[in-house]
This record gives structure tokens, sequence and C-alpha cells, in this order.
């Protein structure tokens, strides 16, 4: 008797260029490999980290709400009504997205000189290429609207507790607003970041488990209760964020019949056969605007000495 394997083992060894034809022909699978590229390449909607929807190129917000209630809380006997309060709202603002993408071409000699290789070097630019432009345009909104600074106690960053001491303070003084604010993200530019790990690593401030970020390398890295974030898309001094309440991206669905997404990516992707000239067009977009809805959320810490 026969025995079988399931699931039925994956083709083992390169595409053949026929393969990777039928592969381009397919425009599910091109989005889903967009979607894998840019699934976590976004600082942006990391720091943003609200979902927001956009409808006929714009969307519209209300920002300044407070976290709590106007009134306090009752003591309501057996029976009894709860009081009901009129919550105040925010101020009505309005923003409009933009449509950035950009496409490349991938020949049928290209496809038989080098592969597979191509195609995913291709596609791999355009994600890349949208995750930057995306990333600078969030980061430079933050940069603008985040206008509050706070000294750091401390003065000059050279020691792990003078980090921490500012940091806390800076989260205490947001805090303290009453508007419920917990600012627990610094956001650092890369050689800000890298001074600060110095300073880290030097003061044996990590932990000696496996977890240790100094071993992983992953990003974001957590230590003292932050969370440390890095762009080379952010240059100026440490900025410490709620992430929660900052705000969000906002991105608009085109129902473009030609475009497609994968696993909820809000990149797109489209292809399409240059009928007679022997190559395919790959292309990426994304259709979005940053909004930061509590400009309160975030704050500058100066005089860091970084």
């Amino acid at each position: 008797m026969a025995s079988y394997t399931y699931p039925t083992a994956a083709p083992v060894g390169d595409l053949t260029p026929a393969q990777i034809q039928t592969l381009l022909g397919n425009q599910s699978v091109i989005a889903r490999r967009i979607a894998d590229i840019t699934k976590l390449g976004f600082v942006g909607d990391y720091l943003l980290s609200q979902r927001l929807v956009a409808n006929g190129g714009g969307v519209f917000y209300e920002t300044g709400e407070s976290a709590f209630a106007p009134e306090a809380s009752a003591v309501v006997a057996p029976g009894s009504e709860y009081p009901n309060v009129l919550l105040p709202e925010g101020v009505i603002a309005g923003a409009a997205v933009q449509k950035r993408g950009l496409g490349t071409d991938i020949t049928d000699e290209k496809i038989k000189q080098r592969g597979m290789a191509v195609v995913t070097g291709a596609l791999t630019k355009l994600g890349n290429t949208v995750i930057r432009d995306v990333d600078q345009l969030a980061m430079a909104v933050v940069a603008a609207k985040v206008t509050s600074t706070f000294a750091s106690p401390a003065g000059t960053w050279d020691t792990a507790g003078k980090i921490v001491r500012a940091l806390e303070a800076a989260r205490q003084n947001r805090a303290d607003m009453g508007m419920g604010y917990d600012l627990s993200t610094v956001v650092l530019s890369p050689d800000d970041w890298a001074a600060v790990l110095e300073i880290l690593v030097d003061k044996n401030a990590f932990p000696r488990e496996n977890g240790n970020p100094v071993v992983t390398g992953n990003l974001p890295r957590e230590a003292f209760g932050f969370t440390f974030v890095t762009t080379p898309y952010y240059t100026g001094n440490p900025l410490l964020i709620d992430r929660d309440q900052l705000g969000g991206m906002a991105d608009e669905s085109l129902d473009s019949p030609d475009w497609s997404s994968y696993g909820g990516s809000n990149v797109e992707a489209q292809r399409e056969r240059g009928t007679g000239k022997d190559k395919w067009i790959v292309r990426a977009r994304r259709v979005t605007v940053p909004i930061v809805l509590e400009p309160l959320a975030g704050v500058t810490i100066t005089g860091t000495g970084l």
C-alpha cells in the first residue's frame, strides 16, 4: 500500500521562467508579497497607532478631548438613577489624504537571466520606497504638531539613572495635567539611540536574560518601563509620547478593481502585462494621511546633551 505525506511538500529549487511568469500573472500573489515586505516596516503606524478611515479624499477628526468626564462619579443609592453628564467635544479638524505610489518594469529578458531574484528585488524596492516616503511624512507631522518641551532635570544624559530620571519626570509632568496621558514611548534619532544604548550597556542597565535587547537586537526595545524606538526620519531631541493617544493613520480605500491588498495591509499592489512589450509592470501605493489627534500626548525633552 502506498503511503502519503501531508501536506504536500513545497517545490524545491529555483522557479523556472515559466513559473515566474505564472506568479506575476496572479494579482493576489503580488499583493501578498508586498504585504509581507511592508508588514512591520512603518514606524508611522507604530507611533500613530489609531487606525482611522478616510472617505472622499479626506477625514474629519476631533482633537483636544479629555480622557475623563467633566464631573466626578457619584454614590448611587439602591434603586436610584445614575447621574448623567454631558461629555465635552474636541475641536473639529480635517486633513486630506495623499495617494503615494510608484511602479517599475520587469522584462522577460530579466526574468530569463536572473530568475525570481529580479521580481523579489523589484517588489522590495517598491515596498521600501513607500515605507520611507510615508514614514517621512508621518514623522514630519509629529515633529510639527508636538511643540511642548520639558527640560531634563538631571541635565546631560551620561548615566542610566539620569536618563530614567528625566523620562519619569516628563511622564509625571504630563500625567499631572489630568488628561489621562501615559507617556512611555521614547523616539530617538539613530545617533541619539546609539549614544543611549552605549550608556545603558556600559552601565549594565540591561538584564542578563535571553530577552536582553542587546542580545536579540529586536526593535522596539524595552528598558525601565519605557519603549525605545529609533527612525532615520526623526532628527530632533528625544521625544516622549503616549502612542495610544497621540494620533493615527487615516487610510482610504479607492476600491480600484485592478489594485488589491492582502491580510489587512494598507499597501496596495497592482500588476499588468505590457502587451506587445515583453514585460510586466508592477506597482505599489498607499492612500493615507498621518494625523496627530492629541499634541499634548507627546513632549520633547531638551538639555540632554545628545
